[in-house]
This record gives structure tokens, C-alpha cells and sequence, in this order.
């Protein structure tokens, strides 16, 4: 049936283009560069705009937005000032393949090009981070450019996309029909790729399977999950890509992150298959492009990507498929088993491997971490959501909650601080039945607490676990490794997090004790509201492997030929105060804010490192 069509603002135009392309919410911080935006979303009543307190978290936002439905989340900023804030936003939708479509309000068209009040050139500055980043400069093209920007972003690989509308623009008026969104053309795999794939993995006597990337559905996961069970093929996912295999299916083999076993480097790299779907195998995987010597691995490589143009980037596959994935996923399920017997051993080494590294894990100072992780998964149902910040302290979920469903878990691949926050109010945005759970460091709490005043407005009520050692303790593990004692720049003062969530309506609670942490968690995740655990660590649990400590009294070791120099530290209890020099350091002086009293330090024997010290998460701060 034609349109009626009628004369429309470009900011009504815009809105009606969003409505059209289901769109039903937008994140942003308001400006008055898209009033005329603002305007027509009062009158919307299927679009909800959530108002953040900074750019960067509505862009984080808008990105889990697309993690959590597979659509483009949607984001507003103003201009200048606003662009650069939400650009870390767009830089993650970029390496996490994240479909996103970002909107600038833009100086008047008369005055682009003369440095105008909170100009920037929105296709200079997003070119490279962005799938396409255009400025809509007719408001009749509006339902053309939003068509593109919505099928670009999710199109192939998935990403985002920015268009800059000038505030003259919006106000001008057109007449101009909607435009419905375009359909998707999905990659299939070729029947001779499939019959390429069977043969060489028949070959195959240490094979492996590797997850990643974006662009996944549920029905892809399972049919993959079918897969491996069928062939008994060890799977291993990308960096925080743990949600696309059942953690408890029998070929689970564990993850490729930063601070990975040492045992699955070892794995890929004595792998004589691979089969890589969806990831792109980068230096995080790779362990820096180590484990797979490009550009030709010593394993035979089959990479399966739904962009063409990723293909021989890097690694030179001795097959090349261009899919998607539910059409790959698809199609290898129906591939017919083969004898699995010549790797029979190797798949159980690789399941019992990750096995025992879900295994008890000592933790310094009064708060057990292994025994709040173990009461988080204890307590939360299978469906639960988890998301993530950058840190060390990471490794905690990432080592032992095991993801047993699709889109159960949310964090930033490109390591942005600032992230866990967001993405947790748009996960129970977006999924309010059910438990979000965000864990984040004190100094990614810092960047993006602030949106706590946007949960409280809204009415959303993500539960908010703050690992509270007093530094940046990223950057302060890879500190010690290359400068030991000599501590500049990573130290923090923190506020009490407990009253800061008060401040906000949010419920708060200090966790001092391993015994603290069950009926407080158990509180917050049932007051309603949005909720903050100051969970007050010991610096010294650096890792889930070492402690700081040991890491330092290592790298010290390797300066001075394997020896300990005279007047170091050699042991050092878990809640004592860390020394910045080899002379102690007084009691209190460096431990964080709630450790007034420090211990007297004593001569017991720490746990011992282990062989391969754990890798640090780099972090962006």
C-alpha cells in the first residue's frame, strides 16, 4: 500500500526512519545540536530515550545494546565535545564487531569547514573505526542514509556506523516516503568447501575449534555445540566470547584470553588443525601472534569469516570460507561424523585441563575471592548476565563462572575501562527479568559510576561488584614486572563506594570479610534497585594465579641473575601494605584507604608462583 506522504522536519523524518527500522531506544546525553530529534521522539511512543549522564556511557550502552539483540544499538551526542566522548564507545563496537549506529547533532551546514563552536569533521574523525561514518546534508536522503547505516552495521561483519546531522538540516522541511529495512544477504558456504572441510579435518589428529567474532545467533551456537559433540573436536572461544559454547558441553576445552592456561597455549599451539569460525585470530588469541606463526601456521588452518576482505590479512588459511555464521553452523552440522578415536585422548586432555583449572584458587587477605566467585555461581540461574570492565581483576568471573547460555555475557574485547557499568544497565534494560551482574574494578567504576543517577532514573536495577584494591592494578602488575618497587602513578584514593551508591538512592554495602559477601549479594540482588558491593581486596590478589609479591620478587630475580638482592622483601603476608622499595615501607603507607592498621609483615612462606606467571589484561588508563 502506497504512503500518504506529507511534509515532514528532517528531525521528524529521522525519528519516523527509526520507527520504521524497529528501533525502541536510543541512548544519549542531550544537546542542542538535535533538539529537533529530541521533539520527534516525544511524540514517538514506541521510542524510549534513555538519558545518560556522559557520552561515553550511552555509546557503551548503545554497544551492549547491539551485544545483547543482534540489532544496532542506538546512540545521540552533540557535536564536537560529545563525538570524542562517545568514541571509545565506537571503538569498541569496531573490535568487538558490534552492529551500532551512532547520530552527531552537527554545526549548521553554512558553517562546516570554518572551525565552528564545537565543530569536527565526523568522516575524518570515525573513518577508520567505523564500517561507514557519512553527514546527511539533504533531509530527504534521511530514510536512504539510515537504510545503509542500519544494513551496513550488520551486514558481513558487524560494526558500527556514525552519521553526523546538521541542526539546520533537521529543521528543514521534505517530502519523502519511509523506507523499510533491507534484507539481510547472508553468506552461505560452498558444498565443495564442506566437502573440503570434512576431508582435511578427517586428516587431523590434534584438531581444535576456535569461536569468536560477532554476528552470532543461538541457533548458531548449538548447531556448532552439535558439531564438536559429534566429532568430539576440543573448542576453545575467543576473549571474552565464553557465551557461544556451553562451559559444561564435553568438548569445552576453556578460553584464549589474556592471563589464558598456560596448558591451552600449549594446546593451540601443538594443534595440527584448527578451525577458526567467527574470530579473526588477533594478538590476543595468539598470544601475539606466537602460538599461529603467520602468515602460514604450521597447523593446517580453515578460517571461516563473513568478510572477504579478512581473509589472508594476517594468516593465509589452506581453506578460506566466507559465511555467516548460523549459515556455516548450519551447514557443518550436517556434516557426517568421522572417527573421532585418533584424537580420543587429546579431547579428554583438553576437557580435564579446563576442569582443573575451575579448581580452588588461594586468595590473600580477608576476602576469599574463589569463594565469592563460587557464591556468585552458586546463586545466579544459568541465564544470569555478566558484564564485564578491563582489568585483572577479571580474571576472577572470567576463570570461574561457567557460561552455559548465548548472550549471557557482555565485555569489552578492545580492554575499555568504563565499560562494566554501562553494559549492565543496558543488559537489564533490555533483559529485566532477568539477574545483571557487573564486575569492575575501582578505577573502570571511576570512569563510568556516574550512570548509577542514569539506573536510579530510569528505574533499572543492575547489582554492581566494585574489586576495590586502592590502583590501577593492570598497570600496576606490568610495573612490577618491568620497574619492581618502583611505584609511580597507580596508586588511587577511592571514595567509600557503599555511600556513594547511597547518594544515589542505590543500595550500597562494604565487604571487609569473605563472610560479608553472601547476605549482601543476597540483598541485592532482591531490594529492587540498583546495588553497589565495595568488595575491599587485598592488593596482593593481583592475579588468580600469583600474587603481586611474587611478581615483583620475580622480575627483581631476573635483574640481579636469579638472585633476591639483599634487603628485598622474600615474603610478605597477603594484607600488609606493599613495599615500594627494598626497604619496607611502614605499616598503612600503601595499602588502600580502609587498611589504617596494616599487619606486622611475618616470615611465612608464600605460595609459590607458578612456571608460566599469568599474562596481565592490558588496560586503557
Amino acid at each position: 500500500m502506497a504512503q500518504a506522504l506529507h511534509t515532514r522536519t528532517g528531525g521528524r523524518i529521522l525519528v519516523d526512519a527509526l520507527k520504521a527500522h524497529s528501533v525502541d531506544t536510543a541512548f544519549g546525553v542531550p544537546g542542542e545540536s538535535y533538539l529537533e530529534v529530541l521533539d520527534g521522539i516525544y511524540d514517538a511512543q514506541s521510542i524510549r530515550f534513555m538519558t545518560c549522564r556522559h557520552e561515553a556511557g550511552a555509546a557503551n550502552m548503545a554497544e551492549a545494546y547491539g551485544k545483547m539483540t543482534g540489532n544496532p544499538g542506538v546512540c545521540f551526542v552533540t557535536r564536537g565535545p560529545g563525538a570524542c566522548h562517545a568514541s571509545v564507545g565506537v571503538h569498541i563496537a569496531h573490535q568487538d564487531s558490534t552492529p551500532m549506529v551512532m547520530f552527531v547533532g552537527q554545526v549548521p551546514r553554512p558553517f562546516v569547514g570554518r572551525e565552528a563552536f564545537q565543530e569536527v569533521d565526523i568522516e575524518r574523525m570515525f573513518g577508520w573505526t567505523t564500517k561507514w561514518a557519512a553527514q546527511i546534508d539533504d533531509p530527504a536522503r534521511i530514510p536512504e542514509f539510515v537504510s545503509r547505516a542500519f544494513h551496513t552495521a550488520r551486514s558481513g561483519r558487524p560494526g558500527p556506523v556514525v552519521l553526523a546531522i546538521p541542526e539546520d538540516m533537521q529543521r528543514e522541511t521534505a517530502v519523502v516516503a519511509d523506507v523499510e529495512p533491507a534484507m539481510l544477504a547472508p553468506s552461505y558456504p560452498g558444498h565443495m568447501e564442506m566437502r573440503r572441510l570434512h576431508k582435511l579435518l578427517s586428516r587431523a589428529e590434534r584438531p581444535l575449534m576456535i569461536l569468536g567474532g560477532g554476528g552470532w545467533t543461538s541457533e548458531a551456537c548449538d548447531d556448532l555445540a552439535a558439531f564438536a559433540k559429534a566429532n568430539h573436536i576440543p573448542t576453545l572461544v575467543d576473549f571474552r566470547r565464553q557465551d557461544l559454547l556451553n562451559n559444561r558441553h564435553p568438548s569445552y576445552a576453556g578460553d584464549l584470553a589474556y592471563a589464558k592456561d598456560p596448558k591451552v597455549s600449549e594446546r593451540l599451539r601443538q594443534a595440527d588443525f584448527v578451525l577458526a569460525v567467527g574470530t579473526r585470530l588477533g594478538d590476543v588469541t595468539t598470544e601475539g601472534y606466537t602460538l599461529l606463526q603467520p602468515p602460514r601456521p604450521q597447523a593446517t588452518l580453515v578460517h571461516v569469516y563473513p568478510d572477504t576482505n579478512e581473509m589472508g590479512r594476517v594468516y593465509q588459511p589452506d581453506l578460506a570460507i566466507v559465511a555467516s555464521m548460523a549459515e556455516f553452523a548450519a551447514a557443518v552440522k550436517t556434516l557426517e561424523p568421522l572417527d573421532w578415536m585418533a584424537w580420543g585422548d587429546w579431547v579428554k586432555a583438553a576437557r580435564y585441563d579446563y576442569l582443573e583449572t575451575l579448581e580452588a584458587a588461594e586468595s590473600p587477605g580477608n576476602i576469599d575471592l574463589y569463594k565469592v566467585m563460587d557464591t556468585v555461581r552458586t546463586r545466579l540461574p544459568q541465564d544470569a548476565i555478566i558484564t564485564l570492565d578491563a582489568g585483572n581483576f577479571s580474571g576472577w568471573p572470567q576463570r570461574f563462572y561457567q557460561f552455559t547460555q548465548f548472550r549471557t555475557l557482555l565485555g569489552p574485547a578492545n580492554g575499555a575501562m568504563g565499560y562494566g557499568v554501562p553494559a549492565g544497565i543496558a543488559a537489564k534494560l533490555v533483559a529485566p527479568e532477568k539477574p545483571v551482574v557487573s564486575f569492575v574494578g575501582d578505577g573502570g567504576f571511576m570512569m563510568t559510576g556516574n550512570e548509577l543517577a542514569t539506573a536510579i532514573h530510569h528505574g533499572i536495577a543492575p547489582v554492581i561488584l566494585v574489586f576495590n584494591n586502592g590502583m590501577y592494578g593492570t598497570i600496576r602488575l606490568h610495573q612490577e614486572k618491568r620497574f619492581p618497587t618502583r611505584v609511580s602513578g597507580t596508586d588511587l584514593t577511592n571514595p567509600d563506594f557503599a555511600k556513594f551508591a547511597d547518594s544515589f538512592g542505590a543500595f550500597g554495602a562494604a565487604i571487609e570479610k569473605t563472610e560479608d559477601f553472601a547476605p549482601a549479594f543476597e540483598e541485592a540482588l532482591t531490594c529492587g534497585r540498583a546495588a553497589v558491593l565495595d568488595i575491599r581486596m587485598d592488593p596482593e590478589a593481583i592475579t588468580t594465579r600469583s600474587t603481586l609479591t611474587q611478581a615483583r620478587e620475580t622480575a627483581l630475580r631476573a635483574q640481579h641473575g636469579g638472585t633476591l638482592p639483599a634487603g628485598a622483601r622474600t615474603s610478605k603476608p597477603a594484607s600488609a601494605p606493599v613495599a615500594t622499595n627494598s626497604e619496607e615501607a611502614p605499616a598503612g603507607a600503601f595499602a588502600p584507604p580502609w587498611q589504617s592498621n596494616a599487619p606486622t609483615p611475618s616470615t611465612s612462606t608464600p605460595r609459590q608462583a607458578p612456571a608460566m606467571a599469568q599474562t596481565p589484561e592490558p588496560a586503557t588508563t
